[in-house]
């Protein structure tokens, strides 16, 4: 099709009500739903959803959403599509970023200074992109914030008895350059993308104090690995605080992120940790994921464990001026270390442990009751968006550099001299059969009750459960949420079945030991993790279930 520009699109406006059939297996995860590309391009497939979506939220008559993604493969066609159905459901208003981009946080910021009555983002965050890899799409609500489970649970019902979609038979809309246009009876507000969130930015930091920094000679490294992040980092870092050109590499988004695999870890970014742990390495280093929502932290000689930087930016937040005056309260999600847990109660602060996935954290944040929060899979961030936000956690790294003026490990020995460390790891199976992975949690479900007092692998039961949340804003709950073992010596294996990935099962395995103050800090994790390793094997006998010796990925 030919796309139009600033045309009035109402003169082809032609809405058509095309029937449909459900599709199996379209329920939203913990961040939406995410199939195989080709599986979201199947024929209905996208409308079914997208016309489930506007359903299930009471329909979008009137209403005004912000929409944009990772750039990654189907990414242009996909808006092309909700756009039409959009305006045939009647909206008033979708603003959406230039080219279609849009990071999470930042789609979270628009929606949030718009008000708007939602946001749909498209993206598998840090899972590969392109036509045989993956694809997602998610809703967010008016606080910015993922679908809670109630909507989520009303999508998924709807998608199970859709009969029909509403979209317009229109040439594309032209969104390359900024403006407004029309299709059909709704506006279509192309923005730059990069603007809003830029500005937010530099209301909570002290820009000023982190441009000194890179004028006295400081160096960083910060890897975009071609997906969103990449134009929002290059105007923050290099243009606004002044670091070297160049400072951002791989920093133009790719529908395939240029082959490789979106997701800030030592594994997927082993070429950012091996110049870290080289002699020319720079005082800094950071990378961001598919959608902008994760982050790795590393400096010289030091990879920092998304668990240790949570309670890092915690304890030190107060430098920057956006939490001048304090935090009110830190929230992590169950699997994460309770590195966190120290700082808050050092601090007098609210501590709460959430179910995996962002969205537990909007009541808590809507309510003032935490400020910080933070999960195991590299997501950080706090009450100034409602989304994990990754340069976010950059730029608080970078303000807290630039007020204490020691290196990243300095300040790492610091903080465990101060609260002890929690060494910490992740072991993930990936692509495991489901059956075999169910039977594995089955079994261990089983053996719960029976496991207090019992020695495992040297090391003695303390308690043992399936994790359930009580939500202390709404009082909703959320049971079966990840498999505790709680061992005597402070130490604690958790086991859980992912919902992030697109095929199989992926068997995630928590492995954390703590360190008191006066205790060894510069172990080996996996040498200071050695007797919970063990454990873990023996309570859920990991290699018979999954008929694998070691994990795929250790983080």
């Amino acid at each position: 099709m030919t796309a139009l520009s600033d045309t009035d699109l109402s003169a082809t406006l032609d809405i058509r009500t095309v029937p449909a059939r459900p599709f199996e297996g379209q329920k939203p995860g913990t961040s939406g739903l995410r199939k195989k590309t080709r599986v979201f391009m199947q024929p209905g497939y996208l409308e079914n959803f997208t016309q489930s979506l506007f359903d299930a939220i009471g329909g979008i008559a009137g209403k005004v959403l912000v929409l944009g993604g990772d750039g990654r493969f189907f990414n242009d066609r996909a808006i092309q599509v909700i756009m039409r159905m959009a305006a045939a459901n009647g909206a008033a208003r979708v603003i959406v970023g230039q080219g279609g981009i849009l990071s999470t946080p930042a789609a979270s910021n628009l929606i949030r200074i718009r008000r708007a009555d939602g946001g749909i983002v498209l993206s598998a965050s840090h899972n590969p992109g392109g036509e045989d890899e993956d694809f997602g799409m998610k809703f967010n609500g008016p606080n910015g914030g993922p679908a809670p489970e109630s909507v989520t649970d009303a999508i998924f019902a709807r998608t199970g008895e859709i009969a029909e979609y509403r979209t317009l038979d229109t040439p594309d809309v032209d969104l390359s350059a900024l403006g407004e246009r029309q299709l059909g009876g709704m506006a279509v507000e192309v923005i730059d993308p990069v603007a809003d969130y830029s500005a937010l930015m530099e209301r909570l930091f002290d820009f000023g104090a982190i441009r000194s920094l890179f004028a006295s000679g400081f160096s960083m490294r910060f890897d975009a690995m071609h997906a969103v992040t990449g134009p929002y980092a290059r105007e923050i870092i290099e243009r606004r605080l002044g670091a070297e050109p160049g400072t951002v590499v791989n920093a133009v988004p790719l529908p395939d992120f240029g082959g490789g695999h979106p997701d800030p870890n030592p594994v997927w970014a082993k070429d950012l940790v091996d110049l870290m742990m080289g002699p020319d390495a720079p005082d800094f280093a950071a990378a961001s994921d598919g959608d902008g929502d994760r982050n790795m932290i590393l400096g010289r000689g030091v990879y920092v464990t998304p668990s240790d930087s949570l309670a890092v930016l915690a304890a030190n937040a107060h430098l920057a001026p956006a939490y001048a005056k304090g935090i009110s309260g830190i929230a992590r999600s169950m699997p994460t270390s309770r590195a966190a847990d120290r700082v808050a109660e050092a601090l007098g602060i609210e501590m709460h442990e959430t179910p995996t996935g962002w969205k537990f954290f909007g009541n808590l944040l809507d309510a003032g009751r935490v400020t910080i929060c933070g999960e195991e899979s590299a997501g950080t961030g706090s009450d100034h968006v409602r989304e994990k936000d990754g340069l976010w956690a950059v730029l608080l790294w970078l303000n807290i550099l630039a007020v204490r003026r020691q290196s990243v490990a300095e300040i790492m020995r610091a903080h465990w001299a101060e609260y002890g460390r929690n060494y910490y790891s992740r072991h993930d199976y990936e692509a495991v059969a489901s059956d075999r992975a169910n039977a594995l949690v089955d079994r261990l479900r089983g053996l719960l009750a029976a496991l207090p007092g019992q020695s495992v692998g040297g090391l003695r039961v303390q308690a043992a459960d399936d994790f359930a949340y009580l939500d202390p804003v709404d009082g909703s709950t959320s049971a079966r949420q990840g498999i505790r073992v709680m061992f005597e010596d402070g130490s604690r294996v958790v086991l859980r079945l992912s919902g992030t990935g697109t095929e199989g099962a992926t068997l995630r395995v928590y492995l954390e030991r703590y360190a008191g103050a006066d205790q060894p800090h510069d172990l080996d994790p996996e040498t200071a993790l050695a007797p919970v390793i063990a454990a873990a094997e023996e309570l859920a006998l990991i290699r018979e279930h999954t008929g694998r010796d070691r994990p795929d990925v250790t983080t």
